[in-house]
């Protein structure tokens, strides 16, 4: 699965983890401050100011203070460019690869734009912080804010809205090629040796709808999950900004940093519970496949042979297929109560968390909605098994099914899940 499109993939993503860890200690250790001596933004007038003069009026100090401040962003897009172009290239010369461009350019990029989208969505949070300021100052006097300051609000968000719009839809598009791309390395394997493997059982379904369907739940799963950690990384630092405005919790009093406190120990109360909840699904997801398979099977080769397929065959083939798909039915009732309660529950957690400080008017509208927004996006990155969790079962189980197929090939011992007789004929229950 990963060997066919990926150069040694267990080195190539054990470096890429070490390698984000380097390149993110050396700027908090010193690449911060290399901006004015290799910065790029110096030739296009983006480059860090001189320093502020002894006794600089208040409106000189702002000046230099936000001119410092887009040089060192500018700077920082470069050193993060330059640190993914640096891993690119030393993996495309270190392992050639048949896919080197697609898995390992095109990881790169798809990492560094979900990044951008991340960054994106910072901008909107603040924006929030900004408007909704706005209107509590228009709404408490008349005269305070101007049409044109309302609508040039609303025309910032446009423009941001639309900058996320376009590159939403082309990273969409891109990495639909890419995890085609994967599919097709991994169909291309498969088929290369099929004359070895086409007597393995349920090989045909495991070489065209198993690799389909690990390529297309990728293709969501996989995006979702880098914007995840992305969002974290993002978020995260910004929440804890904003802690400092609650000092307090209900029933439990003072605590430091209290939103991402009760952030964390949210997430990690309903995705323990939910991944206890639904600890059975893979399983069944699992065996639910194999009594697809063998169902669809017999009905292939009846096709074309008039001895299979008789009714009694069909019959009993079909009723391991309810039964399994009863089973899951049974178990995904308390899964989904447990999973809906928890989530419609827990929109209601930041309100109460911040409600202490609400009384005592503890902050402005905009700051509440900047808090609101960036609760929002560290907890949905802490529970991204939460809401991915049917999607993760589907996948573990047809990891499950081409990891056994991979294990058949090389001649292993299969786990022993596999040797189970779920596909074997029974009497369907009434």
């Amino acid at each position: 699965m990963f060997e066919s499109f990926f150069p040694n993939p267990r080195l190539f993503f054990l470096s890429a983890l070490g390698w984000a860890v380097f390149c993110i200690a050396m700027w908090f250790i010193g690449a911060a401050d290399w901006g004015p001596y290799m910065s790029l933004g110096n030739l296009v007038g983006a480059g860090f100011p001189a320093d502020l003069a002894e006794g600089a009026s208040e409106e000189a100090a702002a000046a230099f203070a936000a001119a410092s401040e887009r040089a060192q962003e500018i700077w920082f897009w470069q050193y993060m460019i330059l640190s993914y172009l640096a891993f690119v290239a030393f993996w495309m010369r270190y392992s050639a690869h048949t896919w080197a461009r697609w898995s390992i350019a095109g990881s790169a990029l798809i990492i560094f734009t979900v990044w951008f989208q991340v960054q994106i969505d910072v901008m909107i949070n603040e924006w929030f912080g900004t408007f909704y300021d706005l209107i509590q100052v228009a709404l408490g006097d008349a005269a305070a804010v101007t049409p044109d300051e309302y609508y040039a609000q609303l025309i910032t968000f446009l423009t941001i809205v639309m900058i996320a719009i376009i590159v939403a839809v082309l990273n969409n598009f891109f990495v639909a090629h890419y995890v085609f791309r994967w599919r097709t390395a991994m169909n291309d394997r498969y088929v290369g040796m099929w004359q070895d493997v086409r007597h393995i059982e349920g090989a045909s379904q495991r070489v065209q709808e198993d690799t389909m369907r690990f390529a297309r739940i990728m293709e969501g799963l996989g995006t979702r999950f880098i914007d995840a950690i992305m969002t974290l990384i993002a978020f995260l630092p910004i929440l804890w900004g904003l802690s400092v405005h609650v000092k307090e919790l209900p029933v439990i009093g003072e605590v430091s940093q209290a939103l991402v406190f009760t952030a964390i120990l949210w997430s990690v109360f309903g995705t323990t519970a939910l991944a206890l909840a639904g600890i059975r699904l893979p399983g069944l997801e699992f065996r639910n496949q194999r009594v697809e398979a063998a169902y669809r099977k017999e009905l292939v080769l009846g096709e074309d042979n008039a001895e299979r397929s008789a009714p009694p065959t069909l019959n009993e083939l079909y009723g391991n297929v309810r039964k399994n798909y009863f089973r899951l039915y049974i178990n995904y009732l308390y899964f989904d109560i447990a999973r809906y309660g928890y989530l419609q529950f827990g929109v209601m957690v930041p309100y109460i968390a911040l409600g202490p400080t609400i009384v005592t008017a503890g902050f402005t509208l905009g700051v509440m909605q900047q808090i609101l927004r960036a609760f929002g996006r560290v907890e949905d990155s802490f529970q991204f098994l939460v809401h991915n969790w049917s999607t993760i079962v589907e996948l573990m189980s047809i990891y499950k099914r081409l990891a056994a197929f991979e294990q058949t090939i090389a001649g292993e011992r299969l786990a022993r899940i596999e040797m189970e007789g779920d596909t074997q004929p029974v009497r369907p229950e009434a």
